[in-house]
């Protein structure tokens, strides 16, 4: 059974850079396509960064473009997302998730197994 454990959230200030980290337990997920959501109280789950299992296809939204970072260590069975520049409204839960498919995707519906999620709040 694939399990993800996400780390590296906390509180920053504007400006400041925090990297998660989404590890897996699992022996297939080096295979499987990898997302990063957030979802701030009262908001949607949104999509932030993906990658497919070769770590060259990337997606980002718009609004992290340039300033987010989603790289695959291998060896680590580990996803990170590098987070530059960091905007009070960055503030949210974020969760990965994998695709057994390999999918990139923006949809939620597409991953098959999720973390529990890392708290990231940014002050002004």
């Amino acid at each position: 059974q694939e399990q993800l454990v996400e780390s590296g959230g906390g509180l920053v200030q504007a400006g400041d850079s925090l990297r998660l980290s989404c590890a897996a337990s699992g022996e297939y997920f080096n295979r499987h396509a990898v997302g990063w959501f957030r979802q701030a109280p009262g908001k949607e789950r949104e999509s932030v960064a993906a990658t497919d299992r070769s770590g060259i296809s990337t997606y980002y939204a718009n609004s992290v473009q340039g300033r987010f970072t989603i790289s695959r260590d291998y060896a680590k069975n580990t996803v990170y997302l590098q987070m530059n520049d960091l905007k009070p409204e960055d503030s949210a839960a974020y969760s990965c998730a994998a695709a057994y498919s390999n999918v990139l995707s923006t949809q939620s519906s597409d991953y098959d197994y999720w973390g529990q999620g890392t708290q990231v709040t940014v002050s002004s």
